[in-house]
């Protein structure tokens, strides 16, 4: 059944209506990480349906967003932004900075899933702050009902970080026991190392210049350095509780309010 327009003479309504259908904006951002391939995508988005993503693509492609290019001599296919889609980037990056200074910090990093943050981390090593050998690194995570609660990241020198679920037959150099909404907030510069260890929230055992340094050697996000971000308190909600929020929690000042 087709939306009734809003009715409204303003032209940001009408971005909205081309831009509000669920999954639009991670789509993009995706596109905007540099996911081109359809599974990349569908990682780098997340608990998104294979279905779902591929009607979504068609319709930003038919929105003048995505353009769809086929590979003759191997049949591959990417997706790559337009220039309409380029132009959003100014919008989205507002959009993010305002996520990251008023929307409750809890409420923000719950949502993520282990499997996409565990994606998301392969980017987030900085080489040159590691040991100039082969480090494996072990993620275990605390939250309950997970399809799988280990993980392995295998890092060398002049490779990609090797994300893997299974037992990589390698001794361990740092075990990290962990959280997802700590882990995501780690990432996003929601939390500290020295924070999330003084709360209880991260544990680190094994090589202990690796513990040290997590820090330097677990890169931040691009907002991380923003003014005034909402970080995540010392003392946490239960998760139930922080998922009924999650739509209408949003931070004014010290102190949060619910939103009109």
């Amino acid at each position: 059944m087709p939306q009734k327009p809003y009715g409204l003479i303003c032209p940001i309504t009408r971005a909205c209506d081309i831009l509000e259908p669920r999954w639009t904006i991670p789509i993009l951002v995706g596109l905007w990480a540099g996911s081109t391939r359809f599974n990349d995508l569908r990682r780098e988005v997340g608990s998104i349906s294979p279905g779902l993503l591929s009607r979504r693509l068609k319709e930003l492609e038919e929105m003048g967003l995505v353009e769809r290019i086929t590979d003759p001599a191997t049949g591959s296919v990417d997706y790559l932004r337009t220039e309409a889609a380029i132009a959003l980037e100014p919008a989205l990056n507002a959009l993010a900075q305002w996520a990251q200074c008023f929307i409750d910090a809890e409420v923000a990093l719950c949502t993520a899933t282990v499997s996409n943050l565990m994606w998301t981390i392969r980017k987030a090593f900085v080489a040159e702050a590691l040991p100039r050998r082969r480090v494996v690194l072990q993620f275990r995570f605390s939250d309950p009902d997970l399809d799988y609660s280990t993980y392995w990241a295998i890092l060398q020198p002049g490779a990609e970080a090797e994300i893997c679920s299974s037992i990589p037959g390698f001794d361990i150099d740092l075990y990290i026991e962990t959280n997802h909404v700590s882990l995501h907030g780690l990432l996003l510069g929601r939390a500290t190392v020295a924070g999330e260890l003084a709360n209880r929230q991260l544990y680190l055992s094994g090589d202990a210049a690796l513990a040290r340094t997590m820090s330097r050697w677990l890169r931040r996000g691009d907002y991380a350095q923003l003014d005034g971000i909402a970080m995540l308190p010392d003392q946490r909600r239960p998760p139930e509780e922080t998922q009924a929020l999650r739509h209408v929690v949003v931070r004014r000042g010290p102190t949060l309010a619910a939103a009109p």
